[in-house]
């Protein structure tokens, strides 16, 4: 079944299914379990959960690519593109908490990049290096 969303929408309706692990932060309270108190082991900005999740995803899509080509000599069946596509969605809920937790709608993420593309190949930049090309 398909449901069609704008991502304003879909961001939305993720965040509803967002649950963090506690992050501590040691600041010298005793009260605080030993467990918890070396600050190397916390990291407590919001967003880095979901950054750090969104770094897996693309990982495990790669991975996946890199299986097609090499075990399936590049042939991408129906099972491995249903399996391409579910952790693509998966990249897509961590960008949509990424964007939330920085406080931007996924709308405008997507408009903004779609603007900078379309600016880039006006200019006749899209090939190249840099991000402010």
């Amino acid at each position: 079944m398909t449901i069609w969303l704008d991502f304003s929408e879909y961001q939305q309706r993720a965040r509803k299914t967002a649950v963090y692990p506690t992050f501590y932060i040691y600041t010298g309270d005793e009260s605080i379990p030993p467990m918890h108190r070396d600050p190397l082991l916390y990291i407590a900005v919001p967003w880095t959960y979901p950054t750090l999740g969104l770094a897996g995803e693309s990982g495990e899509v790669a991975e996946k690519v890199k299986k097609i080509a090499r075990d399936d000599e590049g042939e991408l069946t129906e099972e491995k593109r249903e399996d391409l596509i579910k952790e693509l969605g998966d990249i897509l809920w961590y960008i949509a908490n990424v964007s939330h937790e920085i406080g931007i709608d996924m709308n405008d993420v997507a408009g903004i990049n779609i603007a900078k593309l379309e600016d880039r190949q006006k200019r006749n930049v899209l090939k190249g290096s840099g991000d402010n090309r």
